[in-house]
């Protein structure tokens, strides 16, 4: 196991996010200090991933030990696909830039949010990946290859970069504090119609519990691999909305024919997806465990916390 300084200096890429506001409170807790760098006021440094002369003159005069980029472009759950292009740009041109800022800024390590969809959509059947298994393969259509090829191309610009010690986590999807609001919102709108899951399961990861697994690649992670992070129990899409639902109170979703969900195509990717992956690199190597094993006990502390 490879151990890392404490007391850094972080520089956070995404601070604002959804996932971003857990890394950086967990960072802390951990007695790192920590700069925001996004486009908003409450950022330590102010810029736009995308523009690459005005990032690099944002960080001038800086220095990190560390630069983290979790900086999506997802305000809502993505539904089509043209809902993941701004993200896609972060993941190629705006790592492409982050990465000449850490550069420039002398940081040592460099942490990247990825995810596990860059395994392939589809039906992987009852097979647990690891990270030994291929990322990144060829998308099945030209909208599949242009979101896969944007993890491809931030993994590749991760573990590239000359000078620095690249780390990818790949993270199941997120729900808890911050990430599960819209599906409450839309349960109490009755606005959510689903497919039953016919035994298809996703992987899911707490917030709290990926902020925690962040904070363990900066300062254990191995430089130039990737980790799964997500809990142990997959779950269907269609079983974890119920089981919001039955936590919150709320009405069940509507069950309509999955044919139905074509006009929103990535959403209808992501239902018709099967993914199981082992997170036992990540508990091993970082000392890393979920404090949630399950959606259900992240679900009942959500609840809990929320009153």
């Amino acid at each position: 196991m490879t151990t890392i300084q404490k007391n850094q200096s972080i520089l956070l890429a995404g601070a604002s996010g959804v996932l971003g506001r857990h890394v950086a409170r967990a960072l802390t807790d951990a007695g790192h200090k920590v700069t925001g760098l996004g486009r908003g006021q409450d950022n330590g440094v102010r810029a736009d991933l995308l523009d690459r002369d005005a990032l690099l003159r944002a960080v001038d005069g800086y220095h990190f030990d560390t630069v983290i980029h979790a900086a999506t472009a997802l305000r809502k759950p993505p539904m089509r696909h043209r809902d993941m292009h701004p993200t896609n740009a972060l993941r190629t041109d705006g790592t492409a830039h982050l990465v000449e800022a850490a550069q420039a800024t002398g940081a040592r390590r460099f942490v990247s949010e990825s995810m596990v969809f860059g395994y392939g959509y589809g039906d992987h059947g009852d097979h647990w990946i690891t990270e030994d298994d291929p990322f990144a393969p060829h998308g099945s259509s030209p909208e599949l290859e242009a979101h896969i090829a944007a993890m491809r191309t931030k993994e590749h610009l991760t573990f590239a970069a000359p000078g620095l010690e690249g780390i990818a986590l790949r993270f199941g999807l997120f729900y808890g504090p911050g990430g599960t609001d819209a599906l409450l919102s839309l349960l109490r709108r009755r606005q959510l119609p689903l497919p039953g899951d016919h035994g298809r399961v996703l992987p899911w990861v707490e917030l709290t519990d990926a902020a925690r697994a962040m904070v363990a690649a900066v300062e254990r992670g191995r430089p130039g691999q990737a980790y799964n992070v997500a809990d142990r129990t997959p779950m269907g899409f269609r079983a974890h909305v119920l089981c919001v639902a039955e936590e919150f109170g709320l009405p069940k979703p509507m069950t309509v024919p999955r044919w139905l969900m074509r006009p929103m195509g990535y959403a209808h990717t992501v239902m018709a997806t099967t993914l199981r992956v082992s997170s036992a690199k990540a508990e091993r190597e970082l000392a890393w465990t979920p404090a949630y094993p399950d959606c259900r006990a992240g679900l009942t502390a959500l609840r809990a916390a929320v009153g």
